[in-house]
């Protein structure tokens, strides 16, 4: 297996666990996206793999708050995208059963990861949201996912104000599956896994193409329509410029409309 700096990841007993270990916050940048992407290359070749599970490291204050903002600047937004984009089309191409294990804060594409899982796990510390609005910005995966799961408005709501949702609202919305106590996150992960252990890889392979051949109908090209709005229409606004330099510079952005 690679030699990994910002993840932990491990296939055992059928079930790989990719780890996000960037402390203090898991903060998404473009080295740590490769990684992932090369962990899921690996878990591509894993025929009888029953489940892929993402969670975070020991010792980091969040399951990820969301991709370097640095980097959504012009001159690495392209590649930011790739690299991060690549990550969900990954597990669509996998097609196995995906577990997120939340037990802090999951923002921005942190949040957009957990949307993309099949199953979410979180403990009563987990908060969600989307708030890249506040700088000037939107998620396009977002954009694309979350109305699906937790409907049209809610979506909306979250994206349009970027407000953060603890992990009873996400539950009750439909982003979570389960809200247990932090100390029970790591059984109910067992609990699930060994049900998904029982069952056919090749079964749940197919069964989760149907899934997402239903709920993500036309998702890459949709995907494609996103990204090319993103790079070639808002990055080039003064205000989203504005509101990336202001969160870098700690201050409040100044809008100027254009």
């Amino acid at each position: 297996m690679a030699d990994f700096q910002s993840i932990k990841f491990q296939i055992q007993d059928r079930v790989a666990r990719i780890t996000l270990a960037r402390p203090p916050l898991n903060i998404l940048n473009i080295a740590m996206m490769r990684e992932i992407g090369a962990a899921l290359d690996e878990c591509a070749q894993q025929r009888d793999l029953a489940a892929i599970v993402f969670d975070a490291a020991e010792g980091t204050r969040a399951f990820s708050a969301g991709v370097a903002v640095e980097e959504h600047v012009p001159e690495t937004v392209s590649e930011m995208l790739d690299s991060f984009h690549s990550i969900f089309r990954a597990l669509l191409q996998i097609s196995k059963p995906v577990i997120a294990l939340v037990n802090g804060s999951a923002l921005g594409g942190g949040c957009e990861l957990v949307a993309a899982c099949d199953i979410v796990i979180a403990s009563e510390h987990a908060k969600f949201g989307q708030p890249e609005i506040k700088l000037g910005v939107f998620p396009p995966l977002a954009a694309i996912l979350l109305p699906r799961i937790i409907g049209d408005k809610k979506a909306r709501e979250m994206i349009l104000l970027g407000d953060i949702v603890d992990a009873a609202e996400a539950l009750r919305v439909g982003l979570v599956n389960h809200l247990v106590p932090s100390a029970e996150v790591n059984q109910k992960l067992t609990e699930i896994l060994s049900k998904f252990r029982e069952l056919s890889p090749s079964s749940l392979g197919i069964t989760r193409r149907a899934l997402d051949l239903a709920a993500n109908t036309e998702f890459d090209q949709r995907l494609k329509q996103v990204e090319n709005f993103y790079r070639n229409d808002l990055v080039e606004t003064v205000d989203a410029n504005e509101g990336l330099r202001a969160f870098m510079e700690k201050r409040k952005p100044e809008w100027k409309n254009k």
